[in-house]
């Protein structure tokens, strides 16, 4: 079985709407104005460098953004020109609606979905539950274009279920794997680690909710994954995450903690009752779990969520060792970079720390953690998938060339506005769609 991280492609259209409450850098770059060129770019070369280090890496297109259907759902009549127009100067609610259903959000691939790989499953499948993300209407708008994208991409029933979104609401609120972390050591069934945030049904948690931003995942959509996802009940935990985590920025689990194999590096008001949860997993896993806790004095965790040193890529490398991929803002951060260097240099498994350049991407709220799916895969599961996702050169130089060729170097908050902007992004979709093999997914092919 192999690991491969599938990337979301920056989107054409990539802008600053800061619609993410809860989300600091999103939240403190609204507004800005955005290149999704090099945006594009900086994820691309970041998706190369994991495929040079012998690690399987996939992509994931973008979505389609102005989501015009929407827009129309909205109330906004007319041709395209008109909807745009309309939707950018509503008497009521200003350019609201049309930021809204511009959200670049989708390029997170980590909240498209939570998978669980066909060892862990009871019927030998790779189960994919694409998430509802209903905490926030900007990020509703992407579960049927993950839907077709995913169906498109694992189509042989026999191998894949790709299930329907949690059905809809507050109750069954669903963020996708930026809340799932896998956990598993040679000879020992893996272990699922569901985090919460917040209780639809019945009593308020013991640890407390958070008073300052909102908890996204619930309880009751956590379980709901992981009964999908036919795990082992024995093996499948359910953490609340930390609400002064939550309240610092740590929205997900992937801003406080980031797990591979049996290691797992993470802060410590990532997860209430911590210790008591740490022991049960090394039990799980035989004795061989390995932690690195960053303390709130040696790590203040606003310092955490500011440089996102837990949202890094924790990769296992051909030869056996592990690499962080941490962002360039977590190098710039003395604490952070004093953590990320003790855990490479402690003799254990993780040998080195890599800093990207993902800064257009993490000032609208995401690092490289964000930034990927985790999918594992068998050989045969791997052959089954008649979709050109996975990454070789050839593809990744028609990638850049793509991005070269199609996306815009400025984008201005009103240029959302411009028909021409959206119709140069659907040129492009539809282009890369015959790229990527994956059939009409958008809704303007539709």
């Amino acid at each position: 079985m192999r690991e491969y991280n599938f990337d979301g492609i920056v989107g054409p259209t990539h802008n600053y709407a800061g619609l993410s409450s809860g989300n600091v850098a999103s939240m403190s770059h609204g507004g800005q104005i955005s290149n999704p060129r090099r945006a594009a770019l900086q994820g691309l070369a970041k998706v190369r460098l994991v495929g040079s280090l012998g690690v399987g890496q996939a992509v994931l297109p973008p979505h389609e953004r102005p989501r015009m259907s929407t827009l129309r759902e909205l109330g906004f009549r007319g041709n395209d020109e008109q909807v745009l127009a309309r939707a950018a100067s509503d008497p009521l609610t200003g350019d609201h609606a049309l930021r809204l259903c511009s959200s670049a959000a989708a390029m997170w691939t980590a909240n498209a979905a939570t998978c669980t790989p066909s060892s862990d499953s009871a019927d030998g499948r790779v189960h994919l539950v694409p998430a509802n993300l209903t905490s926030m209407f900007h990020r509703v708008l992407e579960a049927d274009t993950t839907v077709r994208v995913l169906r498109s991409i694992f189509a042989a029933e026999e191998r894949f279920a790709v299930h329907d979104p949690l059905p809809g609401g507050a109750h069954f609120s669903d963020e996708g794997a930026a809340n799932h972390i896998r956990l598993f050591s040679p000879g020992v069934p893996a272990v699922h680690l569901f985090a919460w945030g917040r209780a639809a049904y019945g009593a308020s948690p013991a640890g407390g909710e958070p008073l300052r931003f909102p908890a996204r995942q619930t309880r009751e959509a956590s379980a709901a994954l992981a009964r999908l996802g036919q795990i082992d009940p024995a093996r499948a935990l359910f953490p609340q995450q930390h609400p002064m985590g939550i309240d610092a920025g740590a929205f997900h689990t992937d801003v406080v903690a980031v797990g591979n194999g049996s290691v797992l590096l993470l802060h410590e008001l990532a997860f209430v009752h911590l210790e008591p949860l740490l022991e049960q997993v090394r039990n799980l896993l035989g004795g061989t779990l390995t932690v690195y806790l960053a303390a709130e004095r040696d790590l203040p965790v606003s310092a955490a969520v500011s440089t996102y040193p837990f949202n890094s890529q924790l990769l296992t490398l051909p030869g056996g060792e592990m690499i962080v991929l941490a962002p360039l803002e977590a190098a710039e951060e003395p604490r952070a970079r004093a953590y990320l260097e003790s855990v490479t240099t402690s003799g254990g498994p993780v040998k080195s720390v890599r800093y990207l350049d993902l800064r257009d991407s993490m000032e609208n709220g995401g690092g490289p953690a964000c930034l990927r799916q985790r999918i594992v895969l068998r050989d045969e599961e791997r052959k089954a998938v008649g979709a050109r996702v996975f990454l070789d050169d050839a593809l990744a130089t028609e990638l850049e060339a793509w991005i070269r060729r199609h996306y815009r170097d400025r984008l201005a908050a009103t240029d959302l506005r411009d028909v021409d902007l959206w119709r140069e992004s659907c040129t492009a979709l539809d282009e890369l769609t015959k790229i990527l093999r994956l059939g009409a997914i958008y809704d303007f092919q539709r």
